[in-house]
């Protein structure tokens, strides 16, 4: 059984966007204690398991005094109207660590698993979910592993369910999702040619913190390859980043197209340490050169962050690829 690595130590992880609840997940959710990895498989069969209400704490379902592991499984129907929406499952408060699946692959999790056991009861669970994850001519399970230390336990109390945000981009290309992620500073790691096939796999967007490096301010990289049909060669494209704590450099195919904050940071850090810093709460919007854009083929995005202190990287959506009028559209 793999440990879970992503560890809330600051704040839950949140958008701002005006959401509107599009499936009600608050139900009776298939149930078990116990542990063992084959429950993620969209495919397992769990006719037999308990159900229980949710959100509620498992001690007031009929597992009083009951701490350790245990699943959650639900299957759900989401339609092809919500396709171009920016969807987020929301999970309320688990007590105390949680880990889920979204049709068997790995969407997010809040907390540490034992033996270095942390919690992270306090937090609400909002997690975006990437469109490739998306069933949307059939059935979608959603399996949630929970570790509880004492006291209560499970999904306890919360809004649960599939949210979209009305305000949120229809994106051309969702890039959320699974990046390549390294600490440390090296510029060749803009390079097309670089091979990143050793560094680590991470949500974004997500606090560093709660990809397991608590504590960490400096510089990390992110790196991600997405692919350019030719029908969009007609149209000007921007990438958006969200928001990103506190100061970045992209590069598209190795070439640097923008930046956010003043670099190199080391000096502005050390003489702004105490003062507020104006880059953290913007979204970074950067213009995508058409002539650095291969078109039908592999293209990658580099991205080098520098964190001052407090929490770090890609910390909010939303993050994809949009047209230039729809940029201009919104910013009237």
């Amino acid at each position: 059984m793999k440990k879970t690595l992503y560890i809330f130590l600051i704040c839950s992880f949140a958008y701002s966007g005006n959401f509107k609840v599009e499936i009600n997940l608050e139900n009776e959710w298939n149930f078990i204690i116990g542990d063992d990895i084959e429950y993620a498989n969209p495919n397992y069969d769990d006719s037999d398991w308990e159900t229980v209400k949710v959100p509620a704490a498992w001690e007031n379902c009929g597992y009083p005094g009951y701490d350790g592991f245990a699943w959650y499984r639900i299957r759900i129907y989401i339609k092809n109207t919500l396709k171009d929406k920016f969807l987020l499952l929301m999970l309320g408060r688990i007590d105390d660590v949680d880990e889920v699946y979204f049709n068997g692959k790995y969407l997010n999790g809040s907390g540490q698993f034992p033996p270095d056991f942390q919690t992270a009861y306090n937090f609400k669970r909002n997690y975006p979910i990437p469109k490739q994850y998306i069933n949307f001519k059939g059935e979608n399970v959603i399996a949630i592993r929970v570790y509880d230390y004492g006291r209560e336990g499970g999904i306890v109390s919360g809004d649960v369910g599939i949210y979209s945000d009305p305000s949120s981009y229809n994106f051309l290309i969702d890039v959320s999702g699974i990046w390549k992620f390294s600490l440390g500073d090296n510029l060749a790691w803009a390079n097309t040619d670089f091979n990143d096939q050793k560094w680590k796999n991470v949500i974004v967007p997500m606090k560093w913190e709660q990809l397991g490096y608590p504590n960490y301010d400096g510089y990390a990289w992110y790196r991600k390859k997405i692919f350019f049909n030719k029908n969009l060669s007609n149209k000007k494209l921007i990438l958006v980043l969200g928001k990103i704590d506190d100061m970045d450099e992209i590069y598209f195919n190795g070439v640097r197209i923008g930046r956010t904050g003043v670099f190199p940071p080391e000096k502005y850090a050390k003489e702004n340490m105490n003062s507020s810093n104006p880059y953290y709460n913007k979204i970074r919007y950067y213009f995508i050169p058409q002539y650095l854009i291969r078109w039908d083929k592999e293209n990658v995005i580099a991205l080098r962050v520098y964190d001052i202190w407090n929490f770090g990287g890609i910390y909010e959506g939303p993050v994809g690829i949009i047209t230039r009028e729809q940029y201009l559209k919104k910013h009237k």
